[in-house]
């Protein structure tokens, strides 16, 4: 399978490429970045083709992209991809407004490509044994979620609103939201939050406390934050608490780590022994074109992830809960 990348603005598309080099039958034919310094770098460390013409890398030869621009360059990205007939990957947050992101899966449907919503933290080992847990009915009925995404502020395009659409509240409300919609296969039907800037001297929002309502009452509280400082032993957190009928389980997606001391600045680092979430998406991805399948994570699910955490910031502003 020939696949193509679009922009490595976002960390993760580092990530992304070095799971697709690992995958024997996949080819990375080319990249494309207005950014040319940072394309032709990055399209030598991966010993393949740089584009500087978003129209000359989607005539090539290629059977998919994968998405990892600045989140408001996303729509544009998608459907000129899907425009080209070429099966689609795209960092979250899907979108920067909920108008666009429907706009992106209307275009997929009308050209029959998959729109898949990069979610890795479904493809964590702890939380997918959690989700076996739950669908087993070992934790009975469920009551509650407790959830957290907590870690660096990355700064760069990410602090600028007109790029990024939001901050830490955008930035780290939509992977946990997903998780829980995953976990319970409802939607979120009242969102109310708390949204500022508490840990960093930044015209845009580091935290939030979010608590969320489900259509069949189940109830859910949820902190995401930009907290973590830069010596901090990992990047940061993503953990569930499930609170069941029968059993309470909590799982953090990057607690299967050991913990590492050395002479420095940052002299505790945990060491990651779990799978490689990022790996597993790209693999998901793959096989899902190559089967011609629904996607794993849809662009629905991207979408109503996007939903609630823009209805946080509307919460926030009017001091009010959001109905959705």
């Amino acid at each position: 399978m020939k696949i193509g990348m679009m922009s490595f603005a976002h960390m993760h598309a580092y990530s992304y490429a070095d799971g697709l080099m690992k995958l024997p039958n996949v080819e990375l034919v080319g990249i494309f970045d207005d950014n040319s310094d940072r394309g032709k770098e990055v399209a030598e460390k991966y010993h393949t083709k740089y584009f500087n013409d978003q129209d000359s890398f989607l005539a090539a030869d290629m059977d998919a992209v994968i998405i990892c621009s600045e989140n408001f360059r996303h729509k544009e990205m998608v459907l000129n991809a899907a425009n080209a007939n070429k099966h689609i990957l795209c960092e979250k947050p899907i979108a920067t407004t909920v108008e666009d992101a429907q706009d992106m899966i209307n275009v997929c449907d009308e050209n029959r490509v998959i729109l898949q919503t990069a979610f890795p933290v479904r493809f964590s080992t702890p939380m997918s044994q959690l989700k076996n847990m739950i669908d087993n009915g070992e934790l009975g009925d469920i009551v509650a979620f407790r959830t957290t995404n907590r870690g660096q502020n990355p700064g760069s395009w990410f602090i600028d609103k007109q790029q990024s659409g939001g901050g830490a509240v955008l930035d780290h409300t939509v992977h946990m939201v997903d998780i829980m919609r995953w976990y319970l296969g409802k939607e979120i039907t009242e969102v109310h939050a708390i949204v500022d800037s508490y840990f960093h001297d930044i015209a845009i929002d580091d935290a939030g406390l979010l608590t969320l309502e489900f259509e069949n009452g189940v109830v859910a509280s949820h902190d995401a934050s930009w907290s973590r400082f830069k010596e901090y032993p990992i990047w940061g957190d993503a953990t569930i608490e499930v609170v069941g009928t029968k059993k309470t389980v909590k799982a953090d997606a990057f607690k299967e780590h050991f913990r590492m001391f050395t002479s420095g600045s940052k002299s505790l680092s945990h060491v990651v022994y779990g799978n490689d979430m990022d790996f597993d998406l790209i693999r998901d991805f793959v096989n899902c074109v190559q089967e011609k399948r629904e996607p794993s994570i849809s662009g629905r699910d991207g979408l109503k992830a996007l939903e609630v955490a823009l209805a946080a910031y509307e919460s926030s502003e009017k001091k009010a809960a959001i109905n959705l």
